[in-house]
Order: C-alpha cells, then structure tokens, then sequence
C-alpha cells in the first residue's frame, strides 16, 4: 500500500511539473536577488528565462500523464491535466518566456533590473496555469488571485512614473471588482447545483429534474445569476465588452513588456476558465448565455475597433485592438461547438504571440522612459531600422488578417466556426469589423515607410534578447500562415477533451 501512494504522488507530481518548476524557480530567483550585487542582476533574469524553458519543458511530462489525480489525494476533482491543459500550459509558458526576455534590456535601460520582476512573472504564469487547469470554481479562483496580485505589481512596476501609478490602481480597483463578481457568483453556483466542481455541476444540470440519490437539487434561478455574475468577472479580465474601459489606460501606464504579458498570458487563461465554466459545466443551458456572449462579441468588436481608429498613442491602439480581438474569440465561443473552441485556442495562441512580438519591438523603439511610444514616432522606421519595421509590419498584418500571417488562418478558423453554427450576423460584423482595422493597421505603416524621420531621432541596435523574441514570433507568425495544421489539429484534439 505505501508503494502505491508514492506512486500516485510521483504521478500528481508529473502532471503538475511546469507549475512546481515555476513555482521553485520563482521562489530561488526572489531568495537570491537581496545577495546579488546591483551590477549582475542580469544573471538573476538568465536564471528566470531559465526557469521558465525548464517550465515549458516539464509540460511533455504532462503530457505524458493527463488524467485526473488519484482519489485519495487532496487533488481530486480539483484539477484535470488533459489535452486542453496540456495546450494552455504550451501558450503560457511560452508567453512568460518570451516576456521575460523582451525585458532584460528594458530593464537595464530604465535601471529596475531586479529579481523580483521575474519573479512575479513566474507566479502570475504559476496562476495562470492553475486557472487552464482548474476543474472547479474555487481552484480556479486561487489561480485568478495569484496571476492578479502579481499582475497588479508588474503594471505598477514603473514606480516613478504616474501613468503607472494610475495604471496600477485602476487594474487593481477593477481588478477586485471583477473578483467579487466571480466569488459572489460562484457562491450562486453553489446554490444552485450544491457544488463547485465543474463536473458535478454540468452532470447536476443533465440530470435536474431526477431524483436519483446522489444528485443535488437544481435550481435554475440561481445557476443562471451566478453564471451571469461569474461572466462579468471573467469579462473584466479579458476586457471585452461593456467591461473593457480600464484595458487602455492600464496598457498605456504599465511598462511595455508587461503591457505585452497583459494582452497574451492573463487573457489566454481567462478564456480558459471561461470555456471550461460555460461550455462544459453550462453547455446544457446555452440558451440562457448564448445572447449574453453574442452581445459581447458585437460590442467588443465596434467599439475596439473604432476607439482605435482615433488613437495616437501604439500602446493605446494595441490596447483598443486586444479589445477587439477579444469580440473575435467570443465569435467562436458564442458558437458552443467543438469546431469553435478549437478556432477559439488556435486564434488566443496566433494573438498573443503577435502582441508579444509587437509590444517588444515597441518597448525597444520607445527609448528610455517611453518618450517615443507615439505613433508618428515611428515615422521613417523602415529607413532607419528596415528590419524592425519589416517585423512590425508583419504583426499589424497578421492583426489585420492578412493571407500568409497566421492572423489570416485564425480569422477563417472563426469565420468557419460561426458560419457553421449558423452565426452569419457575427460573422459579418467580423467582416465589417476586420476592414476597419485595415485603416489603423495600414496607417502605422504607411507612416513607418512613407514619413520622413524625425533628425534628432536615433534608436540603439536591436539587442540580442530582444531580437530572440521579434525572430521567433516573426518565424512563427509566417510559419502558422503557411502551415497550421500541426497546431490546428492539437487545437482540436484539446476542445475535444472537454466533453
């Protein structure tokens, strides 16, 4: 018998390896930082970057033990490492890795080189991850906490700086309203289906109605508030709308890296939580979200992108953009089919890989302090740094949906999503929505190859780390264009594993 428990907790081990690993490294990199001298902080982000690959490649053990954890552990029913965790632990670290390294030199140029920053990366990414693979609502809470409180930290991380003042309080004010919706609703849930467990909430929604021993008595008036309740708090999280308004100015005011850490790794894990609360445990009652969802998704898309087409500063535009984007994931989610959740995890990867790309090349041009992150500062780029214009290029492409990026394949794995579901109405809005961007996309550009550079205007060579991340994400952007398949299919198999 003890050789067996060992072997259920070696096994519990391996399924949570990328979370533990993160966890120690996040841990040793903050023990380390006060014994480190100020001149080599840097080993203190080589240690992190390290970390987080560590991280990234306990993943394959996990993916070699996906299964639910043994019954006599405290694990049971609390999380389930399957395909669909598998592929949101491959996005996340992935994320935290490249955001990592687009800060190095950053940090060095903005002297706030310190362990810490790394280390709250590590545990908003350990959250993260907790949150793709939480199977009941107060797990994923705990998850949702601590990716919060690290993220409020980072967007305020430019402590001499106001706007990052502003943007730190104004994500953490928010931040907590959005909590108390979630825990209020879940309570609800509670209520209403007599448990937190996803599982045992969509098999109490099946079954309401039978008097079988063992199954709790449902009460739809609650399970429809608290589900309401929990999708605004989920909604403030991936700033979709009516719940976007703080997205801009915390975009803006938090450091650029950080900014690009937003719109990727918080964003992927709350679309998870989200998919795995509505289309497992509620897909019996789509008819009482469908309109809520459809709602958000048509204003998401409008008022992103038409706030964006009136902005100067490129974070603020990224920032109005994610908003839209995030109208375009709710497009294959309002679909509640496994074609759309698939569409939904290809398009959350091919973004945020985008965003990071561009958000490190930015953090790179705007200088020290982020004096020139303004759009017309990057008049006549493409003269004086012909590749980082090219490379940011190809990203507002990409964002646009044009053919050969893979922001065009994640665009038609929507488009096929939605008309499938018989969703014509969104998918035109997407349409309509998509030849709008074109205009904000296209005019960064045309002022990057057609605008005469300021004189007094000089940008530093590209640095190496920065470099290693605009070169993956630009490889991958063009190689996700050309050949989706591999992706699509993981993408796929993991929307399979939810029912």
């Amino acid at each position: 018998m003890p050789q067996i428990s060992s072997a259920v907790h070696i096994e519990d081990f391996y399924r949570l390896a990328p979370i533990f690993v993160a966890c120690f490294f996040g841990i040793l990199v903050m023990v380390l930082d006060p014994f480190v001298p100020e001149r080599s902080k840097s080993a203190l982000a080589r240690l992190a970057v390290f970390g987080g690959l560590a991280a990234l490649f306990c993943v394959l053990l996990s993916a070699e033990h996906m299964g639910d954890s043994y019954p006599d552990l405290p694990y049971t029913s609390l999380i389930r490492v399957d395909y669909f965790s598998v592929f949101m632990f491959l996005g996340i670290f992935t994320f935290a890795v490249l955001a990592m390294l687009g800060s190095i030199d950053y940090l060095e140029r903005e002297h706030m080189q310190h362990g810490e920053y790394y280390a709250l990366i590590l545990f908003a990414t350990v959250g993260m991850a907790v949150m793709a693979c939480a199977q009941e609502l107060l797990t994923a809470f705990v998850g949702l906490e601590v990716s919060s409180i690290a993220s409020y930290i980072l967007a305020g991380y430019r402590r001499n700086a106001p706007k990052s003042n502003e943007s730190a309080l104004k994500y953490f004010l928010l931040g907590s309203f959005a909590t108390a919706f979630y825990l209020y609703g879940s309570a609800l849930i509670f209520g209403g289906a007599g448990s937190t467990q996803i599982e045992a909430i969509r098999e109490s929604i099946l079954h309401q109605g039978q008097t079988d021993a063992g199954l709790a008595v449902v009460d739809p008036r609650l399970l429809v508030l608290g589900s309401a309740l929990v999708f605004v708090g989920l909604s403030f999280k991936v700033a979709v709308a009516p719940f976007q308004f703080w997205a801009p100015d915390v975009y803006e005011g938090a450091p650029t890296p950080v900014s690009g850490l937003f719109a990727s790794g918080p964003k992927a894990a709350a679309f998870a939580i989200m998919v795995r609360v509505f289309y497992t445990a509620f897909g019996a009652m789509s008819a009482s979200w469908f309109w809520v969802v459809w709602s958000s998704a048509l204003l998401s898309m409008c008022i992103g992108n038409l706030a964006a087409v009136v902005q100067t500063n490129v974070k603020r535009m990224l920032a109005y953009s994610s908003i839209a984007h995030a109208g375009y994931i709710l497009v294959a989610f309002a679909a509640n089919t496994k074609l759309g959740i698939a569409a939904l995890l290809f398009y959350i990867l091919v973004y945020a890989l985008v965003n990071l790309g561009a958000f490190t090349l930015i953090s790179h041009l705007g200088d020290a302090g982020e004096r020139h992150v303004e759009i017309q500062d990057l008049a006549g780029l493409g003269r004086t740094q012909p590749l980082a214009a090219a490379c940011m290029s190809l990203y507002l492409l990409s964002l646009m949906g044009l053919p050969i990026t893979a922001g065009f394949m994640g665009k038609l794995y929507i488009f096929q999503a939605a008309l499938n579901a018989q969703l014509t109405g969104l998918a035109v809005v997407l349409a309509v929505n998509s030849v709008i961007s074109a205009y904000y996309y296209l005019r960064v550009v045309r002022i990057m190859y057609f605008s005469e550079p300021a004189p007094d205007r000089t940008t530093a060579p590209v640095p190496y780390a920065v470099g290693a991340v605009v070169l993956f994400t630009t490889v991958v952007t063009i190689y996700l264009g050309l050949f989706p398949d591999a992706v699509r299919d993981l993408a796929q198999r993991s929307a399979g594993a939810l029912r």
